[in-house]
């Protein structure tokens, strides 16, 4: 009987114990959707996907630490705001694979639409400074897309 009962309490503790692992794994995968962060290499992540999804969800979404190239994007998410201490880096809308290949020029559509995702203040700094002309990284801190582009604070 004791046996038993020693049994039974190791198998409840090992049950609580998966159910506590399940819910820090889902309580982990659940922040990292509402934030930068997967995305922060940019490249071919897919933003207007992303743009939608948080677009008809309303969810909130934070742009913080580096984000750079395409992850600037995430910029358009209509809830989202921006840590000040992130760094966006911003660049052509040229891929690491045509740039080796030598395209210097990005395409039309594609820069397009990588300049309609920032508000106007942002997209007439970037395009009259020149710098979403080249693959050259121009950094903007958190601190100053918030004060000088108008893009709201996470709190």
């Amino acid at each position: 009987m004791r046996q038993y009962c020693l049994a039974k309490t190791l198998f409840l503790m090992l049950a609580l114990a998966t159910v506590a692992v399940g819910i820090l794994i889902q309580g982990s995968s659940a922040w990292a959707e509402g934030t930068s962060l997967p995305y922060s290499d940019g490249g071919r992540i897919q933003p207007g996907a992303i743009i939608k999804k948080y677009n008809q969800s309303g969810e909130r979404f934070r742009i913080e630490g580096t984000c750079r190239s395409s992850c600037t994007m995430l910029l358009a998410i209509k809830n989202s705001c921006v840590d000040p201490n992130a760094t966006l880096r911003f660049h052509a809308a040229l891929f690491m694979n045509e740039v080796a290949k030598g395209q210097m020029t990005p395409p039309a559509d594609r820069q397009a639409a990588m300049l309609k995702s920032y508000n106007a203040k942002l997209r007439n700094y970037l395009v009259s400074g020149g710098y979403v002309q080249t693959f050259a990284y121009h950094d903007i801190s958190g601190r100053d897309i918030i004060s000088k582009f108008g893009y709201r604070a996470c709190t």
